[in-house]
């Protein structure tokens, strides 16, 4: 059995990328303080079953790029791999557990186990904008730009600019794309996994229904069409929510992944949105089958939430569109937030954990 320990100083890194120590934070408080940070562990558990030849997997980690809501700790893993390392994919905080066996092992298995801290965050949009806000432009110009799922132009740019049509500012903007979601969009249980992300398509069909990687890609892409810096955030529930009961995951959180969304505001900063999970609240907290009205008032209150807030029972992986795994012979995935696995036969199907045999639990330390 091996055993490899990764700190923050010591990353692995590709394309000369490199991070700086975590500051190791002690004033943490108990679940129903806001206002302090929360201390968590998530283990993952992969188990190949059945591999042909060579086995590769990779595990999103942590996000690797320090916020003030959400700090990484250790990360370290045991398994009867050949080689594993963490990469750091990109300049923006994605980072991952790349693992291989040789084509002789029979029972590939890996064990990560991540730390981290997080604290609610909320951004007071009624504040004045303040002008020391920043961020760099080559980070506001990416986070601008399209990916193949997530278009700004077309069909996706002419329904932003009706959205937002003789409006000044970014709040504005912004509200108005976020409202229009929650509007027009709904939480569709039929869905495999988070959703896709093709929001094109959405459009063009006029079907919006979705899951969190539908609906919260479909608000990212219309903010980005509209001018607006926007992102993607994939992670992971990791704990009940203090206020809806459909918005948490205690224990086992194998198939507890959301994504959710920021959009920077000119003197307001990175702001937390998520109308997907207003459309969850409409559809999963009342009785099987009967969703809430929009104007029911835990509706209401999700909704003024969740422009600007995010309760952190979650845990952040990474902001990445179109990501090319390393050493893998497969095609780029839309993003990354569930572990993957190839073998000679080719990549396993994520969305089915028993495919491959991966668990992912959660205890609050």
């Amino acid at each position: 059995m091996d055993r490899r320990s990764f700190l923050k100083s010591s990353l692995t890194v590709s394309a000369g990328l490199a991070l700086g120590a975590t500051p190791r934070l002690n004033h943490f408080a108990s679940a129903d303080d806001p206002t302090k940070w929360r201390s968590f562990e998530v283990i993952t558990k992969v188990d190949v079953i059945k591999p042909v030849g060579a086995t590769r997997v990779w595990l999103p980690v942590p996000l690797t790029k320090q916020t003030d809501y959400f700090k990484r700790e250790d990360d370290s893993w045991t398994g009867n791999f050949k080689s594993a390392r963490i990469v750091q994919y990109d300049r923006y905080g994605t980072g991952m557990l790349f693992a291989e066996w040789t084509a002789g092992e029979t029972a590939p298995s890996l064990e990560l186990k991540s730390r981290f801290i997080t604290r609610d965050r909320q951004v007071n949009l009624s504040e004045k904008p303040n002008v020391a806000v920043k961020e760099d432009k080559a980070v506001l110009d990416y986070f601008r730009k399209p990916s193949k799922l997530i278009r700004t132009d077309g069909i996706v740019g002419t329904t932003s600019r009706g959205i937002t049509m003789g409006m000044k500012s970014d709040v504005d903007k912004a509200r108005a794309i976020y409202e229009w979601i929650v509007d027009n969009t709904f939480r569709d249980p039929k869905v495999k996994g988070c959703g896709i992300g093709d929001i094109s398509t959405m459009l063009q069909t006029g079907y919006l229904g979705g899951k969190c990687a539908d609906l919260n890609a479909l608000y990212v892409g219309l903010a980005r069409a509209a001018g607006l810096p926007a992102r993607d955030v994939y992670g992971i529930r990791c704990a009940n929510s203090s206020e809806f009961k459909s918005l948490g995951k205690a224990d086992d959180i194998t198939r507890a992944q959301h994504c959710r969304a920021e959009v920077f505001l000119t003197g307001q900063g990175w702001v937390p949105v998520d109308p997907a999970d207003v459309r969850k609240v409409v559809l999963e907290e009342n009785l099987p089958g009967e969703p809430l009205p929009l104007d029911d008032p835990k509706v209401k209150k999700a909704r003024a939430k969740l422009f600007g807030a995010w309760e952190m029972n979650w845990l952040a992986y990474n902001y990445a569109h179109d990501v090319k795994l390393p050493n893998s012979n497969g095609p780029e995935l839309g993003f990354l937030m569930y572990p993957q696995v190839e073998e000679a036969n080719g990549r396993r199907d994520s969305l089915d954990p028993d495919n491959f045999k991966y668990t992912i639990t959660a205890k609050e330390i």
